[in-house]
């Protein structure tokens, strides 16, 4: 009766299977999470300079016996001041904070520090090299780097109230 031509069949075929991907997708446990080939590997190389005069650290810091955290942040980033009382918590909590400040001006990164406070043991600039090392995705982005200078946890965006509290205080209280 009817002569059904193959192409005729083949937008029902791409809706099927579009819906199915959409489908998965929508399944994962955090869908605002961004995967990160960092975690369980050594943390990257750094290729920062320093920050005026300020303390500055290199790939022995992040290997020493100890957890470690990595920010990267900008004078010029809104989340980056959203976040910054929580990095200096984290810093009043005695953990090592390391700080990479992207893409920024000398200038306006140290006036940013002088306004909200330095939460940084060091502090590195960097001009896009070491963000692309490390996967970065944009700031405020934030690694926690165990005893063993492995990643165990990156945070792409600024760290919450909430964040702090169900994510980043409970990983660094088991370590």
């Amino acid at each position: 009766m009817t002569n059904i031509k193959p192409l005729y069949l083949l937008p029902p075929i791409i809706f099927f299977i579009l819906a199915i991907i959409m489908f998965i997708g929508l399944g994962r446990e955090n869908p605002n999470e961004l995967p990160s080939q960092m975690v369980g590997r050594s943390a990257p190389n750094l290729t920062i300079s320093p920050l005026s005069e300020l303390p500055f650290f290199d790939e022995t810091d992040l290997k020493a016996p100890n957890i470690k955290i990595v920010n990267f942040w900008a004078s010029w980033c809104a989340p980056c001041r959203v976040e910054h009382p929580n990095i200096q918590q984290l810093s009043d909590l005695g953990f090592m904070v390391h700080g990479i400040n992207y893409k920024d001006t000398t200038r306006q990164a140290l006036q940013f520090l002088n306004n909200l406070g330095n939460p940084y043991e060091s502090i590195g600039t960097d001009e896009g090299p070491t963000g692309l090392d490390w996967g970065l995705y944009g700031v405020p982005e934030t690694f926690i780097i165990d005893k063993q200078g492995k990643v165990i946890l990156r945070h792409a965006g600024p760290i919450t109230n909430k964040i702090m509290t169900n994510e980043i205080l409970p990983l660094l209280a088991s370590q």
